[in-house]
């Protein structure tokens, strides 16, 4: 584990990393998270019968969107041209909750975790939002990085999310 803080200066200051010296590299993140509702909610978005219409299609859309933003919204976060972003889901009826996973893919000199944590979280929010007028107790949770790849640091497996 790193312990080095680099996003402050030696004054402490908070500064942007700077990334200049670094090579580009392709660099692959993925994450994931879960938003759990009641079992009628459930069956409405899986079958395309919710009343503001087809909610995955527009998480998906809201999450491609919110990788893409990221920069925008995380402060001294690098702002990145994204060479790839996919948004999946899969339901699962056992948990009354649908698992979202976003992978983001860029040639650069940073990484791009960010990317698909904010990704899969606005990804998630927008189920909520599309939902909430009949289950305002949905939930978001186990929102985490799976696995980054590429750069300096190399391989990054996340034992404690264990696999989509």
């Amino acid at each position: 584990m790193e312990t080095g803080w680099n996003h402050f200066d030696e004054r402490g200051s908070a500064v942007m990393v700077d990334v200049s010296g670094k090579a580009p590299a392709c660099r692959t993140a993925v994450a994931g998270g879960k938003i759990r509702m009641h079992a009628d909610v459930l069956r409405a978005v899986e079958d395309g019968t919710a009343a503001k219409g087809d909610v995955l299609g527009v998480a998906r859309i809201a999450g491609i969107m919110g990788a893409k933003q990221t920069a925008h919204l995380i402060p001294l976060c690098h702002p990145l041209g994204l060479d790839s972003c996919t948004v999946d889901f899969a339901v699962h009826r056992e948990q009354s909750c649908i698992e979202a996973l976003c992978t983001v893919r860029v040639n650069g000199r940073t990484g791009v975790e960010m990317e698909a944590l904010t990704g899969v979280t606005l990804a998630l929010l927008t189920i909520y939002d599309m939902c909430k007028a009949i289950d305002k107790a949905m939930e978001l949770y186990d929102i985490r990085l799976i696995r980054k790849e590429g750069g300096k640091s190399g391989v990054f497996v996340n034992e404690k999310a264990g696999q989509p």
